[in-house]
């Protein structure tokens, strides 16, 4: 689902993929897909209805592993076989990643028929100059805004106008961009969202957004994966149940971890089955079981391996760096070596890590930015020289959200059921790290619960569903706590861990919903904590909303027919 609007919306306090996933079920729950325009990856570059110009800067933006490179190579793809963007002569392709190692002490400053032919050597500079003069015919492609060093400044004075003036590469790419450079061609840029700030968007002629499966796309995905049409709707039936997994799958990347661990699962007969995964910390120790026990080969040195790997994800998360270069962050974390004993990757990494090579380097990412969080998590477990102190108060006085992923592994993590799981192929975990970590995470939900903020609140709750610890939660919560988000806006995501937590409880003081609009879906979510609270609060005067339920609706004999035993309902 691609669709035509800019919102600022993001929030830095709200870990992206999370975020992006509340909004893609609002799009559908609401309908506002009719009121944005869906559009298809030829149409990017379309003239607008009534408009006289087409669009020649084009921004799609969309979380880690939505799709966005695999969106340029399809249009690669289809420019090269002559089925689409057939305007353009020529379509040149640079990833932002690449551009990163351009601004060596050596060649400080080029030129952009040098850039072009660094990329794309069988085209000699004089035809290049030939090519470079009709400039409307051109598209150049840049992928991966996120991953730049350089911070894209449209307030620059200095720009480039002449393809044979030397520049350092970032103010070309800057020039292409604003169009002094080349002016009359076409630039699209991918991007994460989280770099979108460093956009003018009022000097973009067009932004789109991937915002991923629709539900009827996911199910048709997990019949794909599965072959067998019978065990991929069981298991998609049971990931439509579980809150969490399902708005997870609105992304392809997701749908892929999620189905490679539940196949596993749900291949075996019934009475051989294991419990499948609940929460996301789940979900991620099953997939890293499956990886190291399909290695066993392996088995030894695995465990310093992962450490040496975990650490350079932590400092990947701390430092918002997401590619990792083999003579940089590869060589400083000892990794250069174990990927260098075999001519691709040393086996189970392989499954974790992604390689590319690119100019004179070649980098690695893992599959998704959030196996990379987990196996940030886990280094804290496997290495008894990780900080943990230290750690927790990075976690106490960062505000920016970089970590909020990270901590709910940490806590999901501090498990006796994950280290049995784990242990039988890694060996012990460290329980004095589960155990700091455990307690920084009551007395953390202590706070919150008591305080005003209500944002702060939720995050807990996520902690603690994550730990999936019952004495913990009745410890943190208490019996007459009083938990209170009135005018919030919650999803059903939210529900689901809010109706998930308090059932751990026996029994709560109070929850106040009153002037939060909820969907039925949220209602249903929520159910297995209503029935454990003493008094609920839900405001009775809403205003109209699709999906929402309103006054006439929390009348008694409506409500009588929901399959909810609530002892008593206020109404403010």
């Amino acid at each position: 689902m691609v669709i035509d609007q800019y919102r600022r919306t993001y929030n830095e306090t709200h870990h992206e993929l999370e975020k992006t996933g509340r909004m893609h079920a609002e799009l559908l729950e609401e309908r506002t897909k009719v009121k944005c325009e869906r559009i298809w990856t030829e149409q990017l570059f379309r003239r607008n209805p009534g408009s006289e110009t087409s669009p020649n800067v084009v921004v799609v933006s969309g979380v880690a592993g939505i799709g966005k490179t695999t969106m340029v190579q399809k249009i690669m793809f289809d420019w090269a076989r002559g089925t689409q963007y057939q305007r353009f002569a020529f379509v040149f392709l640079f990833k932002f990643r690449e551009l990163n190692l351009l601004d060596t002490e050596t060649e400080p400053q080029m030129f952009l028929t040098r850039l072009i032919v660094r990329h794309y050597k069988y085209l000699n500079e004089p035809k290049l100059r030939q090519i470079l003069k009709k400039p409307e015919s051109l598209l150049f492609i840049l992928d991966g805004l996120d991953e730049y060093k350089h911070k894209v400044d449209f307030t620059e004075e200095q720009l480039c106008s002449d393809p044979d003036d030397f520049f350092p590469v970032h103010i070309l790419v800057t020039s292409l961009i604003r169009r002094t450079l080349l002016k009359g061609c076409s630039v699209l840029i991918t991007t994460r969202p989280t770099a979108l700030e460093s956009l003018e968007m009022e000097k973009i002629d067009r932004f789109a957004e991937i915002l991923g499966f629709f539900p009827e796309e996911r199910l048709m995905y997990f019949m794909k994966f599965f072959g067998d049409t019978d065990q991929g709707i069981e298991a998609f039936q049971y990931v439509e149940e579980n809150a969490i997994l399902y708005t997870m799958c609105f992304n392809p990347s997701y749908c892929w971890i999620i189905c490679s661990v539940l196949k596993s699962h749900f291949i075996k007969h019934e009475e051989g089955r294991e419990a499948a995964p609940r929460t996301v910390t789940e979900l991620f120790v099953m997939f890293l079981h499956n990886i190291l026990t399909n290695h066993k080969r392996e088995a030894e040195g695995q465990r310093g391996i992962l450490v040496k790997l975990g650490k350079m994800a932590y400092y990947g998360v701390d430092n918002r760096t997401l590619v990792f270069y083999d003579k940089m962050e590869m060589s400083t974390f000892g990794l250069q070596k174990v990927i260098l004993s075999t001519p691709f990757l040393s086996g189970f990494l392989k499954e974790i890590l992604q390689r590319e090579s690119t100019l004179e380097h070649t980098t690695y990412t893992f599959f998704h930015l959030t196996l990379q969080e987990f196996m940030a998590a886990c280094s804290f477990y496997l290495d008894p020289s990780g900080d943990i102190e230290e750690l927790l108060k990075k976690l106490d006085s960062c505000k920016d959200g970089r970590f909020e992923i990270l901590t709910r592994f940490l806590a999901g993590l501090a498990r006796s059921s994950v280290f049995k799981t784990l242990g039988a192929v890694l060996g012990e975990f460290e329980r004095k790290t589960a155990n700091q970590i455990l307690e920084w995470v009551k007395k953390k939900a202590e706070q919150a619960l008591r305080g005003e903020g209500k944002n702060d609140a939720l995050r807990v709750c996520q902690w603690l569903y994550e730990t999936q610890n019952k004495k913990l939660i009745r410890d943190a919560i208490g019996k007459d706590l009083k938990i209170h988000f009135s005018g919030s806006t919650l999803s059903p995501l939210d529900c689901a861990v809010l109706g998930s937590v308090i059932s751990c409880c026996g029994e709560l003081g109070e929850l106040n919903l009153s002037n939060t609009e909820l969907t039925y879906e949220c209602i249903r979510r929520l159910e297995p904590g209503l029935i454990c609270c003493r008094h609920v609060k839900i405001n009775s005067q809403q205003r109209p909303c699709s999906g929402c339920i309103q006054a006439p609706f929390l009348s008694l004999p409506p409500l009588s027919s929901l399959p909810l035993p609530l002892h008593i309902l206020y109404y403010s």
